[in-house]
C-alpha cells in the first residue's frame, strides 16, 4: 500500500484545471547594479521585414539573466552600425559599459541572410568580438541567441546558455475522469515551444541525453510507469523496462552510456542502472525502504539520491565500483531534503529542502559537500525539481504561482530570478539541455 500511495501521490500532483502552455519570461529580481549596455538596433540592407529582430532577442536575452541594463533607444545619440561608425566618447557620455552593433543583409543569389555584429568595451576602447553569422531567416533567433553567448561570455567569463533549451511536462484538465499531458521542448526562455509526445496517461520525469539528442522520461501509457527513450529530431521511441511495479526516475549518466533509474520489481523502491548498450541491469541500493530521485555525480563514478531510510527524506551518496557500495549521508540540518543534482563544479549540490517539521515551505537550496554550508536561492512555499544550467549559472524549479504550476528560475547566488509563466496549463519537472556543442 505504501508503494502504491507513492506512486499516486506522485503524478496526482501533474493534474491541474489547464490548457496548452505559452511560456514567456518575466524578471522578478535583478542584480542591484546591473551592467549598462547600449544595443543599437541592426540596419537591414534588404526588401520586406524580418520575422525577428534579432537586437530586441540579444537584448531580452541579457536583461532576462538580470546582469544586464541595455540603454533605450530615446537615449542614443547615436545609431553606428558598424566600426567604422563608432565613436566611444559618445557612450561614454553616456555611462555606457559595453556596445553592440550589427547589421543584417542577403546574402547575393541566397535565400540566406548574413548577420554581422561588432560588440566594444566602451571603458578600454576596444572592440571584443565581431563575426559573421549566415543562416535562413528561420534562424534569426537562433543567431540572437548566439550573439548573446558572445556577449555574456565576454563580459562574465561564463559561458552562455542562451542557445540551450529545455523540457518539461504540461497538463491539461478535460473532465473530472480526463486529463491530457504532454510533454514539451522550448528555447530556455520558453519561446518556440514543440509537443515531442500527448497522451491521456500521465508522462513525469524528462531527461535530456548528455549529447542533447534524445530524451527518457516516464509514461503511463500501458496503465503502468515505464521508462520510455525518444529521439527529439525524428519522434522515434523505445521502451526501455518493463519491469513489475514502479519503473521511476530515468536519469543519464555523463557518458550517455547508462540509465540510473528506480525500480520496485523486488520489492521496495531502489536505484538500479541499466546498461543501455548491453542491457545489463545492475542493483546499486538495497533497502527495505524507499530509495529514489537518483542523480549523477559529474565524473559518473557515484549516484546521489533521497531515501527515507532514517524516518524522513534525506540525501545520501553511493559510490560505483566493483567493491565499493559504501552509502554516505550528505543532509542533517533539515527535516526534509530530496531531488538533489550536483552543480557542473562537481562539490556544490542542488536540493529541495523543508528546514523544520513546523515549516509547510519546500525551497531551493545549495548544499557545499565539502564544508557543508548551505545557501537558500527561493523564498516561496511549493519549489520542486530544480534542474541546473549546463554553464552552472541558473538553476530552474517548478513552483505555484496565482494557483497554477508555473517554472521560476534563480542564479546560483539568489540574486537574479525570473518566471516563465503560462497563459494557460499547469507546467511542471523542468529539465534544462546540455550545451549543444
Amino acid at each position: 500500500m505504501r508503494i502504491r500511495a507513492v506512486i499516486v501521490g506522485a503524478f496526482l500532483c501533474l493534474l491541474s484545471v489547464s490548457a496548452t502552455a505559452e511560456l514567456s519570461i518575466q524578471i522578478t529580481q535583478g542584480v542591484d547594479n546591473p551592467i549598462p549596455i547600449a544595443i543599437v538596433p541592426f540596419s537591414w540592407e534588404g526588401s520586406g521585414v524580418l520575422s525577428e529582430d534579432v537586437d530586441d532577442i540579444v537584448r531580452a536575452d541579457l536583461e532576462q539573466v538580470g546582469e544586464f541594463r541595455s540603454l533605450s533607444l530615446s537615449n542614443m545619440i547615436a545609431t553606428p552600425h558598424d566600426e567604422s561608425q563608432v565613436f566611444y566618447r559618445d557612450w561614454d557620455i553616456l555611462a555606457q559599459d559595453y556596445l553592440l552593433v550589427g547589421k543584417i543583409n542577403r546574402a547575393p543569389g541566397s535565400q540566406l541572410v548574413q548577420v554581422q555584429y561588432e560588440f566594444f568595451d566602451i571603458n578600454r576602447q576596444v572592440k571584443l568580438a565581431g563575426e559573421v553569422l549566415t543562416g535562413s531567416v528561420t534562424q534569426l533567433r537562433d543567431i540572437g541567441h548566439e550573439i548573446s553567448n558572445v556577449v555574456f561570455e565576454s563580459v562574465t567569463g561564463t559561458r552562455g546558455a542562451f542557445t540551450t533549451e529545455i523540457l518539461y511536462i504540461v497538463s491539461e484538465f478535460i473532465s473530472p475522469t480526463e486529463s491530457i499531458f504532454r510533454l514539451e521542448k522550448a528555447d530556455y526562455d520558453g519561446q518556440r515551444a514543440q509537443v515531442l509526445l500527448e497522451s491521456p496517461e500521465p508522462i513525469m520525469s524528462p531527461s535530456w541525453s548528455p549529447n542533447g539528442q534524445d530524451v527518457a522520461y516516464v509514461s503511463f501509457e500501458t496503465d503502468l510507469p515505464r521508462i520510455y527513450i525518444q529521439n527529439i529530431a525524428t519522434g522515434q521511441r523505445s521502451q526501455i523496462t518493463n519491469y513489475p511495479n514502479i519503473n521511476s526516475s530515468p536519469v543519464w549518466s555523463p557518458d550517455g552510456s547508462k540509465l540510473a533509474m528506480v525500480l520496485s520489481k523486488d520489492g521496495s523502491p531502489d536505484i538500479y542502472v541499466q546498461d543501455l548498450n548491453t542491457n545489463e541491469l545492475m542493483r546499486v541500493t538495497e533497502h527495505p525502504l524507499i530509495d529514489t530521485e537518483p542523480s549523477w555525480s559529474t565524473d559518473g563514478r557515484s549516484i546521489v539520491f533521497m531515501s527515507d531510510r532514517t524516518g524522513q527524506p534525506q540525501i545520501y551518496q553511493m559510490e560505483l565500483g566493483a567493491n565499493s557500495y559504501d552509502v554516505e549521508r550528505l543532509t542533517y540540518d533539515c527535516f526534509q531534503c530530496m531531488k538533489a543534482a550536483f552543480l557542473p563544479d562537481g562539490v556544490n549540490l542542488v536540493h529541495v529542502r523543508r528546514e523544520t517539521r513546523q515549516s509547510p515551505n519546500y525551497q531551493i537550496a545549495i548544499l557545499n559537500i565539502e564544508t557543508l554550508r548551505v545557501i537558500t536561492l527561493t523564498d516561496t512555499s511549493l519549489d520542486e525539481s530544480p534542474s541546473v544550467a549546463p554553464n552552472g549559472s541558473m538553476i530552474m524549479y517548478a513552483t505555484k504561482f496565482a494557483g497554477r504550476g508555473v517554472l521560476d528560475a534563480v542564479s546560483i547566488d539568489g540574486r537574479v530570478k525570473f518566471r516563465l509563466p503560462s497563459t494557460q496549463g499547469d507546467v511542471r519537472e523542468p529539465s534544462w539541455s546540455p550545451f549543444f556543442n
